[in-house]
């Protein structure tokens, strides 16, 4: 069974070009919802996580913490690190030149 729709004061022309808006507005919408979208939240890590990811002792890793090595943030009564700062801080590496006497 075929289903007929009848249109009475609308012409092909602005049907086509009421769709064509319609469409239009809701890209619109799609698009601009995709570009405003916040980063995601930062992955927060423990303190024996960050120590073992750097292969140091809870007590270095305190002090690289205190001397500014690795930005630490504290969340209520806890110490996290984020995860993309503890291996930013891996990138940081200088070489030690070394003199020669």
């Amino acid at each position: 069974m075929q289903h007929e729709i009848i249109l009475n004061g609308i012409s092909f022309d602005q049907l086509q070009d009421s769709f064509r808006t319609i469409v239009q507005t809701e890209v619109q919408k799609i698009a601009s919802g995709i570009t405003t979208n916040p980063e995601p939240s930062p992955e927060f890590i423990t303190r024996n996580e960050t120590a073992k990811i750097l292969g140091v002792s809870l007590p270095t890793l305190h002090i690289w913490t205190k001397a500014g090595i690795i930005p630490a943030h504290r969340i209520g009564t806890r110490i996290r690190y984020k995860r993309t700062d503890v291996y930013n801080s891996l990138k940081n590496v200088e070489p030690i030149k070394y003199r020669r006497a």
